[in-house]
C-alpha cells in the first residue's frame, strides 16, 4: 500500500480510528478500499449480467426523461473522474502526487462508463428496474459517506490554504450525482413496448416492480390493503405470470418425460412399453381387499408385480425441467446460512464491550446498528430463497396435474381399471401436493449439515472440548426423533387408509342416499362409518402421544444441550469460568442449531413420502396408452368394417368379442340385437378403438358421433352439452331439439336451454339425459353414428318419435351410417340390416325379412314376443301440427319425479316390450301416428327461445358459500365447548407455566454468569447447575402434560363429537338437501374439514400458545431490564398488530378462494375420466385439456398471492423483530453502567430470537383462522334441517303392522320444495289389502311422486295417507319405511359383499338369502362364483351387469317380504325372458301383498285388479282394466296404441 499512497499517507492508524471519540479513516484507506469496492463489484457482476440480458429479451423501452437524466448523470460522473485525473497530471508541475491519485480516477471513470452502458443496454432489453446497478450505486453512496464526513472534519481542523479546493468541489459533485443515480434507480421505467403487461386486464405488479420493491415484496401491498378493506373476490386476483401458467409449465415437464420414455424404448428395443405395466391377477376382482393388506405399501397400489427392467425416471424429468430455477433459491440459502453466524459474533463483541471500562461509546452503537443491518440483510435474502422455492413447488404441481390429466385421456381400459377415479384424483391432489411441500425444504438437505458444522466450530472456539458433551446429547436425540418420525409416518399411512375407507364409504352413501332412505338403512351405515372412524381416532391418539414426546424432545433439546455443555465446562477444570459472553453466545448458537436439527428428520421423512408419491405418479404416467392406429380412419368403400375381429378389454382377460365380421354400407342403418351381456356395447367400443384389438382389422370412414348407453352429461348449461364445442347455429340447433323431442322440455326447465345441469346430469330425468346425448350426436354432424341403446331410457312414445324423426329411414340422419344397439322389436322392420349377437359372436345377420325366413334364433324370439303383430298405422297424412301437440307434457320439469334425480350411474336399458305398448300421451284419444316425414317444423322457429332470459336461471346447485371476513368468536367458543371450557382454561394456564419455567432458567443463567465478576464461582457450582437443571426439566414436564392433555385427550374428543354430529346431521337431512348439494361438496366436508379438526387445529393451537407466551415473556424481560424499552414497545406493537391484521384478512380470503377454486379441478377431472370415451369419440381431447389447464391456472392465481403474502408478512414482521434487537442493544449500550454483562446478554439474545416467534405467531394466527373455519363449515352441515324423527316411541305401530295392507289417500297433495307447484293435487282413493294396482300416465304426471309419498320422502302439503288405520304422518320414518318395500327404477348397490347388499343388518339366515336369490333367478350366477354370497360387489355394483343389479334389488324385496310392495318400472333393464320370470315371481311370491306398479308397458298390468290413470297430478280414471277399456277414455287410447285393445 505504501507504494500506492506514498509514505506520508498511511493506510491504517489505530489511534485515529478506534481509540478516539471522533473516529475517522485515513485518506489512503478512503482512496483505495472505499473507492474500489463498488468498482470491483460491478466489474465482477457484469459478465454474468450481460449473459443474462443477452438471453432474456422483453422488448425495448422508449427513451424517457428519467432514462435521459440517468444517462446524463453517468456521463457527467465519467467527466468528473477524468477531470480529477487531468488535475493530477496538472499537479505534477508542483510536486509528484502518489500513484493512487492516478489509479483511482481512472478505475472510477472506466466503471462509470460501464454503468452508463448498462443503463442503455437495459433499456433496449426491456429491464424496468435493475438490481445490479442499484447495488452498485448503493455501495458507491455508502463508501462515499466516510470521505464526505472526513472532508468536512478536515475543513474544520485545517486552515484554509491547506485544503484542496478543486478536489473538494469534484468530490461533492461526484457525491451529489451518485446520490441522484441511487434515487433514480429506486424508480421504475415504464413497461417495454408490446409486453404482456400492456395487454393484460389485471397484470401482476411483480413484473413491473422495481428492485427494492421486489426485495421487500412491496408490490404486494396494494392487494393487502384491498383485502383489508373488503374481502377479496376472484376478480381482484392478478393474472398468473406467463412463466407459471400451465401453458409453459406442462410442456416443459412433458418434453423431459418424453425424453425419458424414448430412452427406455431405445434401451429395450424388442419389448414394447406395454411391459411397464403388469397387474397381479388377484386384484382383478376388486382393488380394495387384496391390495391393501400392508399399511406400509397401501400407497403402492398402482404398481403391479414386476415392471419392465428399465423404468423411465420421473425424478430425472422433474430435475431437468425445474432444477435450474430452483438452484437460484439454493444460492440465496447459502448466503443466508453464512450471514446467520455473524450475529452471535457481534453479540459476543457487545457483551465484552459492556465489560470494558473507558471505551468510546460509539463502538457499542456501531455494534447495535451492525446487528440490525445483518439481521435485515438476512431477512431479505431468506425470503428471496423461500420465494424461489415456493414458486418452484407451485410449478411442479401445475406440471404434474397437467401431465396426469393429459395421460388420463389416453390410457387403456385395463390401466384404468387398475386405478379407480378416486385414486387418480389422489395422485393429483395428495401426491402433487407432497412435491410442493418438499421443494420448500429440500435445500435443508445440504444446508442443515452446513449450519450444524459452522455452529459447532464457533462453539468449539468458545467452550473448547466441552461442546462434545452437548453434541453427544444432540446425537442421542437424533435416533429418538428419527424413531418418532418413522412411527408417525407408519401411523399416518394407517390413518390415511382408514380415512380413504371412510371417504369411500361416505361417497357411496351419498350416491345411494335415496336407496338408504327408502330401505331405512341409515343406522346400519352410520354404524359402519363410526366403526371406521373409531379406528382412525385410535391411530390419531397414538400419533398424538408420539407428537407430545417429539415436541418435548425438540423444545427441551437446546436446553439439555446447554445444560450438559455448561455443566461439563464448569466441572472439568476449576479455571473454567462461565461468564456472560460464553454463556449467551453459546445459547444463541445452540438456538441456531435447533432449527437444522429439527428439520433434518422432517425433510427426510417428507422425502420418503415424496418418493412414494413419485413412484405412484411414475407408474401412472407409464401406463399403456390406447393405440390411436387400432382403428383405420381412412376406411374402405364401406362406412364401418371389422374383419376377423377379436377384442378384449384387458390383455390378460379372455376375449369378449371373437370372430367378428361386419361390413356396414355407407348410409345404411344397422340394428344390433341380443340378450343382456352378449357384447353389443363392446362391439361399439371396438369400433371406437376403446378395446384391445388382438387380431383382425377395424376401419371406420370419416368422423364419428357416439351415444353411450349411460348418457354422459357435463356440468354445464344444456346448450353447451348439446353444442359440445361446435359453433352455435340457430336453425340447425332448433332442428336438433325438435328431432330429439327436447323442445317441450325446454319450456319447463327454469332457464330454457341455458339451465345449468348439475353434476352427472342430476337435474334431468334419465330420458332427458339420453335425449341430450342424442342431440349432441345429431348436432355434431358426423359421418358415422354409433348409438348404444339410446331408446331404452325414454318413454315409448318418445322412443317412437325419436326413431321416426332421427334414427329411422325418414329421420334427420337418413343418408348417414347408423349402427343402433336396441332392445326395441317394434323398430326392427324399418332398419336396413339386423345383426344378432350371441355370447360375443355374430350368430346371424341380414334384413328383417331374411332373418324371419331363415327361421333361426331371431325368428323364434320374435314369434314369442310380438304379442299381436306390431301395430303400424300409416295414417301419416295428418298434419305435422298434430304431431306437435303430441308431447306437450313429455317434459320433465325441474321437479321431476325424485326417482329420476338420482345421479344415474346405471341408466336403465329400458327393455324390448316397452316399445310395443306405446303409451299415448294425449288425453282426447290416441293420436299416435308414425309420422313418416322429417321436416323440422318451421312454425316453432318464429319466436326463438330467447324469450326466456338466461339471467333469471335459478341455479339448482347452490354456489358453495365461502365465509368472508373475520371468523366469528362464536366459532372459537363452539370449539372450546367441544373441548370443554374448564379444560381449555387449564390448558392455557399450563402453557404459561411452561413458558415461565423456560424464562426462569435463563434468568438464573444470567445470574450465574455474574458470579464470574465476584469470584464466588467455585463454591456455588453444584447449586447453580442443580437449579438450572430443575427449571429446565420442569419446563419439559409442563410441556409433556400439556401436549397429552391437549392433543391426545381433549382435542380428539372434540374431533370425535364434531364428526359424529356432522354424520348424523347429513344422514338425517331430507332428500331435497341432497339434490341441491353436490356430493363433492359434502365429501369435502367429510375429508378436508374433518381432517383439519383432527390434526391441523390441535397443532396450530399448540404452536400458537407456545409462541404467544414466549413472545410475551421476552418483552417482559426486556422491559424489566431497560424500562426505556416500554417507549419503543408501544409503537412496535401497534405496527405489528397493524401488519398482522392486513395479512390475516388478505391471506384468509386468499386461502378460501384457493380452496374454492381447487375443487373444480378435481370435479372436472373425474367428469373427464367417466366421459373419456365420449370425449375421444368426438375428438375433443385438446379442448378438455385446455379446460383443465384453465382451471389449474385459476387455482394457482389465488395460490400465488398466498405465497407472496407470507413473504410480505415475513419481511415486515422480521423488520419489527430486528428493530426490537436494535433497541435492546442500544438501550443495553446506554445503560451500560447499571447493567451487568449477564443481563445484557440475556436481553439481546432473547431479542434475537423474538423475530422467529413473532413470525410464527402471525402465521399460526392466520392458519388457525383458516382452519377453524372447518369447525364453522362442519357446524353448518351438522345443523341442516332434518326430516321427521326416525322413531317416535309413543307412536310406534304394532310389530305386525300392517296386517292387511289397506292404503288410503284422503285429499292428498304434495309439492317438491317450498315455493314450487303442487305435483299431486287432492288425490283420494282407497286400496284394499292384496290388490294389485297399476299406475300409468305420461312422464311428469306424478306417478313416481305418488310412491315417494308413501315413503314420506316427500311430506304432504295437504291431506293424509293411512295404512291399515295408521296415519303414516304420525309414526317414525324408520317404522314406516321398514314396513314397505320398493324395487327402485335404478338399481343401487354398495361396495361390500353381496350378502351385505341384501341384508345389511344381518337379520336373515343364509338359507333365506339363498331362497330369495333363487326366486330372483340369481341362484345359478351366485353359486358359480367362487366367493358365493361373499362375492365382493365393486363400487356402484360395477362388476354386475345392469340387469343383474336389478335382480339383486328384486332379491332384496323378496327377503323383506313386507305387506306392501312398490315396483317402479323395475324390469326395464332386463331382457324379455328374465322379465317374464320376474313378473311370475312377483305374482306368486307377493300374491297376498298390496302391489303398486308404475308401468310403462301396459301388458304387465292388464291382469291387475285395478289401474290408476294419473294426469297432471290428478286422478283421471281408476277402475279395472276391462272397465277402463270399455269406457274408451285415456286408458283405452293407450291400450289401443299398445295393441292390447281393438
Amino acid at each position: 500500500m505504501e507504494r500506492l499512497c506514498g509514505a506520508e499517507l498511511p493506510f491504517w492508524e489505530a489511534n485515529l480510528t478506534l481509540h478516539s471519540d471522533r473516529p475517522d479513516l485515513p485518506q489512503c484507506f478512503q482512496l483505495t478500499v472505499l473507492a474500489w469496492l463498488p468498482c470491483i463489484y460491478l466489474w465482477a457482476a457484469s459478465p454474468f449480467y450481460l449473459l443474462y440480458l443477452h438471453r432474456n429479451r422483453r422488448g425495448y423501452i422508449m427513451m424517457s426523461i428519467k432514462n435521459r437524466v440517468k444517462t446524463a448523470c453517468g456521463l457527467l460522473l465519467w467527466v468528473i473522474c477524468w477531470a480529477d485525473l487531468f488535475y493530477t497530471f496538472h499537479q505534477r508541475a508542483q510536486y509528484s502526487p502518489p500513484p493512487v491519485f492516478y489509479v483511482t480516477p481512472l478505475v472510477l471513470g472506466m466503471t462509470m462508463l460501464l454503468a452508463t452502458f448498462l443503463i442503455q443496454l437495459e433499456r433496449l432489453r426491456g429491464v424496468q428496474s435493475s438490481g445490479v446497478l442499484f447495488i452498485f450505486w448503493f455501495l458507491s453512496v455508502l463508501c462515499a459517506i466516510v470521505p464526505f464526513r472526513s472532508k468536512i472534519l478536515q475543513l474544520y481542523s485545517q486552515s484554509e490554504e491547506k485544503s484542496d479546493a478543486f478536489r473538494l468541489t469534484t468530490f461533492y459533485l461526484y457525491f451529489v450525482l451518485i446520490l441522484c443515480e441511487l434515487i433514480l434507480c429506486c424508480f421504475n421505467e415504464r413497461p417495454p413496448l408490446f409486453s404482456s403487461v400492456v395487454t393484460d386486464p389485471n397484470p401482476c405488479p411483480e413484473n413491473t416492480a422495481g428492485f427494492l420493491s421486489t426485495m421487500t415484496f412491496w408490490w404486494f401491498t396494494s392487494m393487502a390493503i384491498k383485502g383489508y378493506k373488503n374481502p377479496l373476490e376472484a376478480k381482484d386476483l392478478w393474472s398468473l405470470n406467463q412463466r407459471d401458467s400451465s401453458k409453459s409449465m406442462v410442456p416443459k415437464l412433458l418434453k423431459e418425460w418424453d425424453k425419458e420414455l424414448a430412452k427406455v424404448k431405445s434401451s429395450v428395443p424388442n419389448v414394447s412399453t406395454q411391459a411397464t405395466y403388469s397387474k397381479p391377477p388377484s386384484a382383478s376382482t376388486n382393488h380394495v381387499g387384496g391390495a391393501e393388506s400392508s399399511p406400509e405399501e397401501a400407497e403402492v397400489l398402482l404398481s403391479g408385480h414386476k415392471a419392465a427392467p428399465h423404468q423411465p425416471s420421473f425424478l430425472r424429468a422433474l430435475v431437468r425441467a425445474f432444477g435450474p430455477y430452483f438452484l437460484i433459491g439454493s444460492a440465496f440459502k447459502f448466503l443466508q446460512d453464512t450471514i446467520t453466524f455473524v450475529n452471535p459474533q457481534l453479540l459476543s463483541m457487545l457483551i465484552s464491550f459492556t465489560k470494558q471500562k473507558g471505551v468510546p461509546d460509539w463502538w457499542g452503537y456501531a455494534l447495535a446498528f451492525l446487528m440490525f443491518f445483518t439481521a435485515v440483510l438476512q431477512t431479505l435474502i431468506l425470503h428471496q430463497h423461500f420465494q424461489y422455492c415456493f414458486v418452484t413447488g407451485m410449478n411442479v404441481r401445475t406440471a404434474i396435474v397437467g401431465a396426469i390429466y393429459r395421460k388420463s385421456l389416453v390410457i387403456t381400459n385395463a390401466a384404468k381399471r387398475s386405478s379407480t377415479v378416486g385414486e387418480v384424483v389422489n395422485l393429483m391432489s395428495v401426491d402433487a401436493q407432497r412435491f410442493m411441500d418438499l421443494t420448500t425444504f429440500l435445500n435443508m438437505l445440504w444446508s442443515a449439515p452446513l449450519q450444524i458444522m459452522l455452529a459447532l466450530y464457533f462453539l468449539w472456539l468458545k467452550l473448547g472440548p466441552s461442546v462434545l458433551a452437548g453434541v453427544a446429547v444432540m446425537i442421542l436425540l437424533i435416533p429418538l426423533n428419527a424413531f418418532i418420525a418413522m412411527k408417525t409416518r407408519a401411523y399416518q399411512v394407517e390413518q390415511m387408509r382408514y380415512k380413504d375407507e371412510r371417504i369411500k364409504l361416505m361417497n357411496e352413501i351419498l350416491n345411494g342416499i335415496k336407496v338408504l332412505k327408502l330401505y331405512a338403512w341409515e343406522k346400519s351405515f352410520i354404524d359402519k362409518v363410526l366403526a371406521i372412524r373409531q379406528k382412525e381416532l385410535h391411530v390419531l391418539r397414538k400419533t398424538a402421544f408420539l407428537g407430545a414426546l417429539s415436541t418435548m424432545a425438540w423444545t427441551s433439546a437446546p436446553f439439555l444441550v446447554a445444560l450438559t455443555t455448561f455443566a461439563v465446562y464448569v466441572t472439568v477444570d476449576e479455571n473454567n469460568v462461565l461468564d456472560a459472553e460464553k454463556a449467551f453466545v453459546s445459547l444463541s448458537l445452540f438456538n441456531i442449531l435447533r432449527f437444522p436439527l429439527n428439520m433434518l428428520p422432517q425433510v427426510i421423512s417428507s422425502m420418503v413420502q415424496a418418493s412414494v408419491s413419485l413412484k405412484r405418479i411414475q407408474n401412472f404416467l407409464s401406463h399403456d396408452e390406447l393405440d390411436p392406429e387400432s382403428v383405420d380412419r381412412k376406411g374402405s368403400e364401406f362406412a364401418a368394417t371389422i374383419i376377423n375381429g377379436k377384442f378384449t378389454w384387458d390383455k390378460q382377460d379372455t376375449p369378449v368379442l371373437h370372430n367378428i365380421n361386419m361390413m356396414v354400407p355407407q348410409g345404411s342403418l344397422l340394428a344390433v340385437v341380443g340378450h343382456v351381456g352378449c357384447g353389443k356395447s363392446s362391439l361399439i367400443s371396438a369400433l371406437l378403438g376403446e378395446m384391445e384389438k388382438l387380431e383382425g382389422e377395424v376401419s371406420v370412414r370419416g368422423s364419428v358421433a357416439y351415444v353411450p348407453q349411460q348418457a354422459w352429461i357435463q356440468n354445464a348449461t344444456l346448450r353447451d352439452n348439446i353444442l359440445f364445442g361446435k359453433p352455435y347455429q340457430e336453425a340447425k340447433y332448433r332442428c336438433v331439439l325438435e328431432a330429439c323431442a327436447l323442445t317441450p322440455d325446454l319450456e319447463v326447465l327454469p332457464g330454457g336451454d341455458m339451465t345449468e345441469i348439475g353434476e352427472k346430469g342430476i337435474n334431468l330425468s334419465g330420458g332427458q339425459r339420453q335425449r341430450v346425448s342424442l342431440a349432441r350426436a345429431l348436432y355434431s354432424d358426423a359421418d358415422v353414428y354409433l348409438l348404444d341403446d339410446p331408446l331404452s331410457a325414454v318413454d315409448a312414445h318418445v322412443a317412437k318419435h325419436i326413431f321416426d324423426h332421427l334414427i329411422g329411414p325418414e329421420g334427420a340422419l337418413k343418408g348417414k351410417t347408423r349402427i343402433l344397439v336396441t332392445h326395441g322389436i317394434s323398430f326392427l322392420p324399418q332398419v336396413d340390416n339386423i345383426m344378432v349377437m350371441v355370447e360375443g359372436g355374430v350368430s346371424e345377420m341380414g334384413s328383417y325379412q331374411e332373418l324371419l325366413k331363415q327361421n333361426g334364433a331371431f325368428a323364434e324370439f320374435l314369434r314369442n314376443y310380438s304379442l299381436e303383430d306390431i301395430i303400424e298405422e300409416d295414417e301419416a297424412t295428418e298434419d305435422i301440427l298434430e304431431e306437435e301437440e303430441l308431447f306437450p307434457e313429455d317434459a320433465l320439469s325441474n321437479h321431476t319425479d325424485i326417482v329420476d334425480n338420482e345421479p344415474t350411474i346405471n341408466e336403465a336399458k329400458r327393455s324390448f316390450l316397452r316399445q310395443i305398448s306405446i303409451i299415448s300421451a294425449d288425453s282426447e284419444g290416441a293420436r299416435c301416428r308414425s309420422v313418416r316425414r322429417h321436416t323440422c317444423s318451421q312454425k316453432k322457429h318464429g319466436e326463438p327461445q330467447e324469450k326466456k332470459k338466461p339471467q333469471e336461471v335459478d341455479k339448482l346447485i347452490q354456489a358453495e358459500t365461502t365465509e368472508t371476513g373475520k371468523v366469528k368468536v362464536t366459532v372459537y367458543l363452539e370449539y372450546a365447548k367441544a373441548v370443554g371450557l374448564a379444560l381449555s382454561v387449564i390448558i392455557c394456564l399450563l402453557y404459561g407455566c411452561q413458558s415461565a419455567a423456560a424464562i426462569g432458567a435463563n434468568v438464573w443463567l444470567s445470574d450465574w454468569t455474574n458470579d464470574a465478576n465476584t469470584n464466588h464461582t467455585q463454591e456455588r457450582v453444584n447449586m447453580r447447575v442443580g437449579v438450572y437443571a430443575a427449571l429446565g426439566i420442569a419446563q419439559g414436564l409442563f410441556l409433556l402434560v400439556n401436549c397429552l392433555l391437549c392433543r391426545a385427550y381433549s382435542m380428539l374428543l372434540a374431533a370425535k363429537i364434531t364428526h359424529r354430529k356432522l354424520l348424523c346431521g347429513v344422514l338425517r337431512a331430507p332428500q331435497t338437501f341432497f339434490e341441491s348439494t353436490p356430493t363433492g361438496r359434502l365429501l369435502n366436508r367429510f375429508s378436508k374439514d374433518v381432517d383439519a379438526i383432527d390434526s391441523h387445529i390441535p397443532e396450530n393451537i399448540d404452536i400458537w400458545m407456545r409462541t404467544f407466551w414466549y413472545t410475551l415473556n421476552v418483552l417482559l424481560i426486556c422491559c424489566a431490564l431497560t424500562p426505556m424499552f416500554l417507549l419503543v414497545i408501544v409503537p412496535l406493537t401497534l405496527l405489528y398488530w397493524w401488519v398482522q391484521r392486513f395479512y390475516v384478512a388478505t391471506s384468509r380470503q386468499l386461502k378460501r378462494l384457493e380452496s374454492v377454486s381447487r375443487s373444480p379441478i378435481y370435479s372436472h377431472f373425474s367428469e373427464t375420466v367417466t366421459g373419456c370415451s365420449v370425449i375421444r369419440a368426438y375428438g375433443r381431447q385438446s379442448a378438455f385439456v385446455l379446460m383443465s389447464d384453465t382451471k389449474v391456472d385459476e387455482n394457482q392465481k389465488s395460490y400465488y398471492p398466498g405465497i407472496v403474502s407470507n413473504r410480505w408478512l415475513g419481511v415486515r414482521i422480521e423488520f419489527i423483530g430486528n428493530c426490537i434487537v436494535l433497541f435492546a442493544a442500544l438501550f443495553a449500550v446506554g445503560g451500560k453502567s447499571s447493567l451487568s454483562p449477564g443481563l445484557v446478554g440475556l436481553s439481546v439474545s432473547y431479542a434475537l430470537q423474538v423475530t422467529m416467534s413473532l413470525n410464527w405467531m402471525v402465521r399460526m394466527t392466520s392458519d388457525l383462522e383458516n382452519n377453524i373455519v372447518a369447525v364453522e363449515r362442519v357446524k353448518e352441515y351438522s345443523e341442516t334441517q332434518t326430516e321427521a324423527p326416525w322413531e317416535i316411541e309413543d307412536k310406534k305401530p304394532p310389530p305386525d303392522w300392517p296386517p292387511h295392507g289397506n292404503v288410503q289417500f284422503k285429499d292428498y297433495s304434495v309439492r317438491y320444495r317450498e315455493g314450487l307447484d303442487l305435483v299431486l293435487k287432492n288425490l283420494s282413493l282407497s286400496v284394499k289389502g292384496g290388490e294389485k294396482i297399476g299406475i300409468v300416465g305420461r312422464t311428469g304426471a306424478g306417478k313416481s311422486s305418488m310412491t315417494l309419498c308413501l315413503f314420506r320422502l316427500l311430506e304432504a302439503a295437504g291431506g293424509e295417507i293411512t295404512i291399515d288405520d295408521v296415519k303414516i304422518a304420525e309414526i317414525g320414518l324408520h317404522d314406516l319405511r321398514s314396513k314397505l318395500t320398493i324395487i327402485p327404477q335404478e338399481p343401487v348397490l354398495f361396495s361390500g359383499t353381496l350378502r351385505m347388499n341384501l341384508d345389511p343388518f344381518d337379520r336373515y339366515s343364509d338359507e333365506e338369502v339363498w331362497k330369495a336369490l333363487e326366486h330372483a333367478h340369481l341362484h345359478k350366477f351366485v353359486s358359480n362364483q367362487p366367493a358365493q354370497l361373499l362375492l365382493e360387489c365393486a363400487e356402484g355394483g360395477e362388476n354386475l351387469s345392469v340387469g343383474q343389479r336389478q335382480l339383486v334389488c328384486l332379491a332384496r324385496a323378496l327377503l323383506r317380504k313386507t305387506r306392501i310392495l312398490i315396483l317402479d318400472e323395475a324390469t326395464a333393464a332386463i331382457d324379455l325372458e328374465t322379465d317374464d320370470l320376474i313378473q311370475s315371481t312377483i305374482r306368486t311370491q307377493f300374491d297376498e301383498c298390496t302391489v303398486f306398479t308404475i308401468a310403462h308397458r301396459l301388458n304387465t298390468i292388464m291382469d291387475y285388479t285395478r289401474v290408476l290413470v294419473l294426469d297432471k297430478g290428478r286422478i283421471a280414471e281408476f277402475d279395472t282394466p276391462s272397465n277402463l277399456i270399455s269406457e274408451r277414455g285415456i286408458f283405452y287410447g293407450m291400450a289401443k296404441d299398445a295393441g292390447l285393445a281393438q
